[in-house]
């Protein structure tokens, strides 16, 4: 009986240490080719039958699904560790430093692009998880004094999130990558664009006075029900 037992435990394990490696291929293929990438590529990049691929998953939209639960938990364990850094020029330098170390989180990069630029649930569970984190960030910022302390905290994280992903997206466009496995050189060339002009609105801004900004906060108490 125990050996029974001990050869059941063993087929699920052996079940689910394949699934986790199709789920694995199929991020890399989604990655590389777009989620437009067919049941039958992923099960060829495997070795294995798309047959397969559905026995465990049941269809190309469940496997997508169970792909993008497994991004989005990795994301949110690499933005814990981010978090736990204090933000300004030390922080900054860190990460700078390890653009030449991405290549370890090639498929997990692209793959987050890709859902950007398709949308969907994903894309806004990502979007309010990264804004959410923002906002933790700016908040430390502030209370240690290295950012400026804003009207609308919540506002300016969400804004702050558009203006850097769609600066990337609208740069994928611009200039898009040859070979779309290779994150590191994905997102170096991108930083390598907006890095100087992206810090310098940072730190210096744009418009030399405040005059602007006094137009919208009179426009915005004049409105019905005013600011908020």
């Amino acid at each position: 009986m125990r050996i029974a037992e001990r050869g059941s435990d063993s087929v699920a394990g052996d079940d689910r240490n394949t699934r986790a490696r199709l789920r694995d291929t199929a991020i890399e293929i989604f990655a590389r080719s777009g989620f437009g990438a067919s049941v039958r590529a992923i099960a060829e990049a495997a070795g294995v039958s798309p047959g397969l691929v559905i026995h465990h998953f049941g269809s190309k939209d469940a496997l997508r699904r169970e792909c993008d639960a497994h991004v989005l938990r990795q994301t949110r364990e690499a933005n814990r560790e981010s978090l736990e850094r204090s933000p300004g020029a030390p922080a900054f330098a860190s990460i700078l430093a390890q653009m030449d170390t991405l290549e370890d989180q090639g498929p997990r990069m692209v793959y987050l692009i890709r859902s950007l630029q398709a949308g969907g649930d994903m894309a806004r569970e990502l979007l309010e998880q990264l804004a959410a984190d923002a906002e933790v960030t700016l908040r430390a910022g502030v209370a240690d004094g290295t950012i400026r302390p804003s009207r609308d905290e919540p506002a300016r994280a969400r804004y702050l999130l558009a203006q850097s992903l769609g600066a990337l997206l609208v740069d994928l466009v611009m200039n898009p990558p040859e070979d779309w496995s290779d994150a590191g050189a994905i997102l170096r060339s991108h930083t390598d664009r907006v890095v100087i002009p992206a810090t310098e609105l940072a730190v210096h801004g744009v418009m030399a006075d405040d005059s602007l900004l006094d137009v919208v906060l009179r426009y915005q108490d004049d409105k019905p029900g005013g600011r908020r």
